[in-house]
């Protein structure tokens, strides 16, 4: 949740199908009418918990990892308001 209402990732083996939550480097907008920024940084929380080798497969853009994301993207280092 976060992006749109209902919106939900896929973990399967070592693989995070992520769709418009998280991206390389980026996160899915939160400024469209049913979105909601909070539940967004709840949600990319829950990621962080991960095992950092988890491959991440986003909705646009490249692929990377769990780990690489907690350490190089801006929007996990975010927290709730």
């Amino acid at each position: 949740p976060g992006h749109t209402i209902g919106s939900i990732c896929f973990l399967m083996d070592n693989y995070l199908f992520s769709g418009d939550t998280l991206f390389n480097m980026s996160i899915g907008r939160t400024d469209f009418p049913n979105s909601d920024y909070n539940m967004m940084i709840e949600s990319l929380n829950k990621l962080k918990k991960l095992p950092k080798d988890i491959i991440l497969y986003p909705g646009h853009n490249e692929k990377s990892t769990i780990g690489y994301e907690i350490l190089n993207n801006p929007f996990l280092q975010l927290k709730s308001e």
